[in-house]
């Protein structure tokens, strides 16, 4: 298929936030592509997870998909769900699609990686070690979490 054509299918089934999407055939669309699927005046992105059999596809939907029926048009994007990265989005908020929920306006959206990608080389790691300073003086200093680390923070909300 080349970059002027597009891979076009429609909906076959759908279970809450998950679709059976079926497409011509020999144009499945690979596993973690972004399909959009149109709803109306609104496109509500999917992303395939699993291949079928029978050129069909099954994809789960990034959004609500109250309203939608079998049936409606759905296009392959050809590539992943793919989000900002670097400086610009330092300190924002997103959502799963890379779009900023903060009310700061629109990021620069010139740098981009698909969500789905390999985990950087071992060479590629920091690994001198460093504190992760959270600002908390009492966690910094009882029980300092250590950069790079898993750590979580639970707060009893019980009273």
């Amino acid at each position: 298929m080349t970059a002027t054509q597009t891979n076009i299918g429609y909906v076959s089934q759908i279970i809450g936030p998950v679709l059976d999407v079926t497409f011509p055939s020999g144009n499945l669309p690979k596993i973690y592509n972004a399909v959009n699927v149109k709803n109306g005046d609104s496109i509500i992105v999917c992303e395939v997870q699993q291949l079928l059999g029978d050129n069909k596809v099954r994809a789960v939907s990034m959004s609500a998909t109250d309203g939608l029926k079998r049936g409606v048009e759905v296009i392959d994007t050809g590539a992943p769900i793919s989000v900002p990265v670097g400086q610009p989005t330092l300190g924002r908020i997103f959502n799963i699609l890379g779009e900023p929920v903060d009310n700061l306006g629109d990021v620069d959206r010139t740098n981009t990686l698909p969500i789905h990608r390999d985990a950087p080389k071992f060479t590629e790691l920091e690994t001198t070690p460093a504190i992760f300073e959270t600002g908390i003086k009492v966690v910094d200093l009882l029980a300092p979490y250590r950069r790079g680390g898993m750590a979580g923070v639970q707060q009893d909300v019980s009273q």
